[in-house]
């Protein structure tokens, strides 16, 4: 049975296997929502080639979207370029639509992907990544 002050020693002692630093389920909530957002994504990018607006082809880029959530949700360094190349790209692609079609909803979702772009460039998201 161990008293109070012990189980303190164990707790902040390095050398106690007990004091070990745990490893969380997932550092960074906001990876999720950006993987639930690729999964969003490509769940359009089907629903598009389905109902006839996209080719085929498109359905490249679907599976592209869901590897990117799955790794990011691993922490894998390749999911994070692929998802930071994503949102680079659809910030651009919205920001292109908006002065072409004078649609506000485009910047919108423009920003939208920037600031999804800040967040992944962060530093300490990518010391969490390997």
């Amino acid at each position: 049975m161990t008293t109070e002050n012990e189980a303190d020693i164990h707790e902040t002692d390095p050398a106690h296997p007990a004091a070990a630093p745990r490893r969380d389920l997932l550092p960074l909530p906001a990876l999720a929502a950006i993987g639930l957002y690729m999964v969003v994504l490509a769940v359009v990018d089907v629903a598009s080639v389905v109902s006839g607006q996209f080719r085929p082809i498109y359905l490249v880029l679907a599976a592209l979207f869901i590897a990117a959530a799955a790794g990011l949700l691993m922490l894998f360094r390749w999911a994070w370029a692929l998802t930071l190349a994503a949102v680079v790209l659809l910030a651009g692609l919205f920001f292109f639509k908006s002065y072409t079609d004078r649609q506000p909803l485009f910047i919108l979702e423009g920003f939208v992907n920037i600031i999804l772009f800040l967040y992944l460039v962060r530093p300490e998201v990518r010391e969490k990544l390997r």
